[in-house]
């Protein structure tokens, strides 16, 4: 079977958490080609669990991220199944026992894989979706002159109290099933799966979304219990549980301040953004609520705050769920390149 993606050879990657994945692989897709100026280049980082066919949705002809116009990067989070992570880290840093890794670490890896790898120096715009949306907030923070535009969408530069609330009752329903074993799984525990399945169906959706009951209306799902097991069970079931709780602490632990570089000074950091940014929360997302995005544009020198309007709640970002949003989002993407 051929890979329809690379796989960059980083060797040792030392974490911020004091640790090192030794032959650290970080894979990665690109769509179109690199201009002879090399200034076409759009990186666009995946999020939580997705892997970078989940990004796919927002790339295409006449679209924004158009492969004929731009050189588009799409690198894997660490912990996601294709790059390094629990599932395929031989041990001993396998399993239960990977590494603590930050979006910092993840960004500074993408750093390197754009620059010494690809030869790239500047970058026309980073955007991403939720977590990739903390990623492309670490772009703009820790590499400042590196690129001309930003777009995050639903997703925060910090993770909100909040938000690290509702990610411990996913955390507490994955690891609370018998087989999960401490990590040391032999075979799929799949009722902490589906356990943590159900606790983010309360949460990706809004609670309009519900009340219009647009799972069955516009979703074609025949009841709610067939929604809640078809999509969201079928959504967690293929993944790999110590996969999905190493990139939640990722997110639990995102900040953009937390680095040698801003030394916890959040203000500092989004203050260092100096690329145009829209900074595009989802109108009813229950993890990253519009209040936070407007903190954060307040603080940053050249962003706008352009909420989403849509019902669909996190899932108006991705994964092109619903068309009238990713018109909307791809629309912004052209307005923000064409600047």
């Amino acid at each position: 079977m051929t890979l329809d993606y690379k796989i960059y050879d980083y060797g040792d990657l030392k974490l911020q958490s004091g640790a090192t994945i030794r032959n650290a692989k970080l894979a990665y897709k690109t769509f179109g080609k690199l201009n002879a100026a090399k200034d076409n280049v759009i990186v666009y980082p995946t999020w939580y669990s997705g892997q970078h066919y989940d990004n796919e949705w927002l790339v295409g002809k006449g679209m924004a991220l158009d492969p004929d116009k731009y050189f588009i990067v799409i690198p894997n989070m660490f912990g996601n199944g294709l790059s390094s992570s629990p599932s395929n880290t031989p041990e001993p840093y396998n399993a239960a026992r990977f590494p603590r890794v930050t979006a910092y670490d993840n960004v500074k890896a993408q750093h390197r894989l754009i620059t010494e790898h690809l030869g790239i120096e500047h970058v026309r715009l980073v955007t991403g979706w939720s977590m990739g949306a903390l990623q492309t907030f670490h772009w703009g923070a820790m590499y400042p002159d590196m690129m001309d535009l930003l777009l995050p969408f639903c997703g925060s530069a910090k993770c909100s109290r909040h938000n690290f609330v509702f990610l411990e009752g996913v955390k507490a329903a994955l690891t609370a099933d018998a087989a999960f074993q401490g990590g040391w799984y032999k075979e799929k525990p799949q009722i902490g799966l589906r356990a943590a399945a159900r606790v983010y169906a309360g949460w990706g959706f809004s609670q309009s979304f519900y009340r219009e009951e647009l799972d069955l209306k516009a979703m074609g799902y025949s009841s709610l219990e067939d929604f809640l097991v078809e999509f969201w069970e079928g959504f967690f079931l293929p993944k790999d549980p110590n996969n999905l709780l190493a990139m939640l602490w990722t997110w639990q632990n995102g900040d953009i301040a937390a680095n040698e570089i801003f030394n916890g000074d959040f203000k500092k950091a989004l203050g260092a953004i100096k690329a145009k940014t829209y900074v595009m929360p989802g109108e009813t997302d229950l993890y990253f609520p519009v209040a936070d995005s407007a903190n954060e544009v307040a603080n940053m020198p050249n962003a706008e705050l352009i909420p989403l309007p849509s019902i669909w709640g996190h899932f108006a970002g991705g994964p092109g769920t619903n068309p009238v949003d990713v018109k909307f989002l791809d629309e912004k993407l052209k307005e923000l390149l064409a600047s």
